[in-house]
């Protein structure tokens, strides 16, 4: 099937709409299994230059080993990957000394940052100029905010974290591709 970020040949109709022809071959994508036990997977997305992870530590958790199974997958597939670690005007100082620490070390370039707040969004823009980029992460993790933070105008839909289970209640569904202003 057809992936977010897919170059396609399109035939138009005399209507002034059109179908997908051919889906041209793909350098690269990002596959996510079946959280069902069909061991069925689907593209995220194709065609990547990055991909940035949003994982805060806290609020909801993001657990080392859903982080380094991501790496593995990205790597597999030849999708250079940055962590965002969002929320960190909700981090404690060991938290941060973590985040300084752990994935810096084997090489993966490291964002803290405050979508909510702002803080450290500009970084991001700038590692954004002229790149095809995936933001990926558990449904919670403030990928919409961020998005919101680094494109005003698009106003992404928002949620809370479940106070119950500490996770997020997946408020976007559906992948989406936006432009960024300057390429």
């Amino acid at each position: 099937p057809v992936a977010v970020g897919d170059r396609v040949q399109i035939i138009l109709n005399q209507e002034g709409t059109a179908f997908i022809s051919e889906i041209e071959d793909r350098k690269n994508y990002i596959i996510r299994r079946s959280s069902n036990l069909s061991k069925q997977s689907h593209i995220l997305a194709a065609n990547l230059d990055q991909c940035m992870l949003v994982a805060p530590v806290n609020s909801p958790e993001t657990s080392t080993i859903f982080i380094d199974r991501f790496l593995a997958s990205a790597e597999a597939y030849r999708v250079p990957v940055r962590l965002v670690f969002n929320k960190v005007d909700a981090y404690d100082e060991d938290e941060l000394r973590y985040l300084d620490a752990l994935y810096t070390q084997i090489g993966y370039p490291c964002f803290k940052v405050s979508a909510k707040n702002g803080n450290g969004v500009d970084e991001i823009k700038k590692a954004l100029e002229g790149k095809i980029t995936l933001f990926s992460g558990h449904s919670g993790v403030g990928k919409s905010t961020l998005i919101n933070a680094i494109l005003p105008g698009i106003e992404t839909k928002t949620g809370e974290i479940s106070t119950y289970h500490n996770k997020g209640m997946h408020t976007t569904t559906f992948s989406e591709m936006f432009p960024v202003d300057g390429d």
